[in-house]
């Protein structure tokens, strides 16, 4: 599997940027695990021995209150990368992670990181500039549980997704979501039921239509406005 690991690490904004020889190398030192719908990666407070590139699948990564309600951070498809915090600073797991699907991931541990960091200084910036992306998108889900109504939020969060991982057509975006309604809700702080009304509500305005779990976009620029950020 190196051959095929190598072309996954080459499309990842963390490691895309190495040596083809010095990719070949790590890429012999990761290591593929499995897991099924629903099973739990690691959790908060766990060890961090090790980072995670999506293969095939869907990941959430998320926190749990202590009366067992969850936020979702973020959701991650193919070629994305997590877990990488506690390689830097070596404390705890900040978050869990689990598998939405059927997924398989690609793992590397730290000291494998630590040894390709050797060969590929300029990996440290990678590292630094996906650390970064993080925590501007924390800030922004920060400033939008404030400054946002659930209707905005629902909206900013299917533009996402559909920038993401929609398909486009002449019928408009859509959106294979692969989540549930009650996923949907913990990603922007509301209630399943809460957030089942808000999708009602933009159906019958005409911004989308609800075939199950797809989901089609007909009037972006509706949702943009929603999502107090300009359609122009």
């Amino acid at each position: 599997m190196t051959t095929d690991d190598a072309a996954l690490l080459r499309q990842t904004p963390l490691f895309g940027t190495m040596a083809p020889a010095a990719l070949d190398q790590l890429a012999s030192r990761a290591v593929r695990r499995s897991y099924g719908r629903g099973e739990v990666i690691f959790r908060e407070d766990d060890t961090g021995d090790f980072l995670c590139v999506v293969v095939v699948g869907l990941v959430k990564v998320y926190r749990t209150s202590p009366a067992g309600d969850e936020m979702v951070l973020v959701t991650l498809g193919p070629a994305s990368v997590f877990g990488e915090l506690p390689m830097v600073d070596g404390g705890l797991r900040s978050a869990s992670a689990a598998a939405v699907d059927l997924t398989t991931l690609l793992t590397l541990n730290r000291v494998a990181l630590l040894d390709a960091l050797q060969v590929s200084p300029e990996l440290a910036d990678r590292l630094l500039r996906s650390l970064g992306s993080t925590i501007r998108r924390l800030t922004d889900q920060a400033a939008d549980l404030v400054f946002l109504d659930l209707h905005g939020r629902v909206a900013k969060l299917l533009l996402a997704l559909s920038e993401d991982r929609g398909t486009g057509d002449a019928n408009g975006l859509t959106l294979d979501l692969h989540l549930t309604q009650t996923d949907l809700a913990n990603m922007v702080g509301g209630s399943r039921q809460s957030v089942n009304q808000v999708l009602r509500s933009f159906e019958q305005l005409g911004y989308l239509e609800l075939e199950g779990r797809r989901i089609v976009i007909r009037r972006p620029n509706l949702l943009l406005r929603r999502a107090g950020q300009s359609d122009q």
